[in-house]
């Protein structure tokens, strides 16, 4: 597949590595002559410098035979212009493009993407799947990451083990048998900085930080069996007003648990807006470090605080001295990756990075086959991918035990129907089934021969 990415930030850098990984043809376009030398000096990748939105320049990176054409450059404006000249100049199939001002994203707006009109095909909001992760943080506290899968019937559930784990020291095999109508797998162990499939034999250990697939119905219990008390979020603190608070904030209030949430925004103007736009949220203009303000917006009774502002060391800083007041919860955004070891040390719950989440949803557009899901975990260490199951796929028909799985991917869950089952050796899989499959960056390519369509299913 050829692509190309407009921008050479850290999401189409990371866009491009994985791409570039897999084989593919892609392209880097950016204005920025050093973020097209990093690219092209660190990746399998071409790359062109100058404005992404010019024909000309489209014309060199070689848009008149291109399959996508991927905008990620820091101007929603460019983005779009990128995109509409990709289609009515080189005709290039699948158009991407990342776009954050809200007024763009309004539903009511939405037909301006048509083809006719402004030919996107996919519309990624940062901010909005940035809302998105927070408030699927808090309907798992103790856990550090979540994510669902096969359509909300199952969770990937990140938890940090502690010394109190009752199954620590316990083989993994030994689960199924202590826990025998529990749904949960463990498919992912981060151990001492690295990321690995666990093979059945594995033990855990205090320290870990796993990733394990279950049943929705089962997420309390599943926690309760790795040490993890699951108790009613009932009042938060959002820290920044700007697009990703209000976000939050407006879902909390549309929900039918009335989560009971304060937002603190330091920019006055920022503020107003946000408290304009909102009907039973309490907006407080100051700055949100400050001890005083703090106890005013109710962070000591709070249950979480969601530093959510532009800046990551106010965002560390403002969740270690909330948890300092008495708030047993902090998620943070974290921008820069290099800032994600400061989080155990610090105490500090959970974390988001925008990057991350972009990323995936880019990627969960552009996968070979019946691809529904693409989650990416850590520093693109591994996938999670959710796919459906085509007659033509090497996998149909077979025991999972039978499939020539890499080292590094397992089967997390399978949904038949309606039905989604524990993964087990035995169990077949079908045309039609949706599995949901962990794999190291490595074991990716694979996984997507093992998925996509041969040419006779044309």
């Amino acid at each position: 597949m050829k692509v190309i990415i407009c921008g050479a930030g850290q999401v189409g850098w990371q866009i491009a590595r994985h791409l570039s990984s897999e084989k593919n043809d892609v392209t880097v376009v950016d204005n920025n002559a050093e973020l097209v030398a990093r690219a092209t000096d660190t990746l399998d990748v071409q790359g062109i410098s100058g404005h992404a939105s010019y024909p000309d320049v489209l014309d060199r990176a070689g848009a008149r035979d291109a399959d996508m054409i991927i905008a990620a450059t820091h101007s929603d404006e460019v983005n779009m212009v990128t995109c509409q000249v990709a289609h009515s100049v080189f005709n290039v199939p699948r158009k991407i493009a990342r776009l954050r001002a809200q007024s763009y994203l309004d539903a009511i707006y939405a037909d301006l993407y048509r083809r006719d009109h402004l030919p996107i095909d996919v519309v990624i909001s940062p901010e909005r799947e940035v809302a998105e992760a927070v408030l699927k943080r808090l309907q798992a506290p103790s856990a550090f990451d979540i994510e669902s899968f096969l359509d909300g019937k199952v969770q990937l559930l990140g938890v940090q083990l502690g010394e109190d784990c009752p199954v620590i020291n316990t083989p993994l095999r030994q689960l199924t048998d202590l826990f025998s109508t529990l749904s949960a797998i463990v498919v992912g162990v981060r151990r001492e900085g690295s990321l690995f499939a666990p093979e059945p034999g594995d033990q855990l250990f205090a320290g870990d930080q796993i990733y394990v697939f279950t049943k929705t119905s089962d997420v309390n219990r599943t926690l309760e069996v790795f040490g993890k008390t699951t108790k009613r979020q009932e009042r938060v603190v959002i820290l920044g007003g700007g697009n990703v608070g209000l976000a939050v904030a407006r879902e909390l209030e549309t929900r039918e648990d009335r989560i009971r949430a304060k937002v603190i925004e330091l920019d006055r103007s920022v503020a107003e807006l946000a408290a304009d736009a909102l009907e039973r949220t309490v907006v407080l203009n100051g700055d949100g470090m400050v001890r005083e303000l703090m106890k005013e917006a109710g962070v000591p009774r709070a249950d979480a605080i969601l530093a959510v502002t532009d800046d990551d060391k106010v965002n560390l800083l403002a969740s270690v001295r909330a948890k300092a007041e008495g708030c047993p919860m902090s998620i943070c955004l974290v921008n820069d990756p290099s800032l994600v070891g400061l989080m155990e040390p610090l105490n500090i719950d959970a974390y988001i990075n925008p990057r991350t989440q972009t990323v995936s949803s880019i990627l969960r557009h552009i996968r070979h086959g019946k691809v529904r899901e693409v989650y990416s975990l850590g520093d693109a260490e591994a996938e999670v991918i959710e796919a459906q199951v085509l007659s033509t796929s090497p996998i149909a028909g077979k025991p999972i035990r039978e499939v020539d799985f890499p080292e590094g991917v397992l089967v997390g869950a399978v949904m038949k129907g309606d039905e989604v089952l524990k993964p087990s050796g035995k169990l077949r899989i079908d045309e039609g089934d949706v599995v949901t499959l962990f794999c190291m960056a490595a074991d990716v390519p694979e996984v997507e021969r093992l998925l996509q369509v041969t040419i006779d299913f044309f």
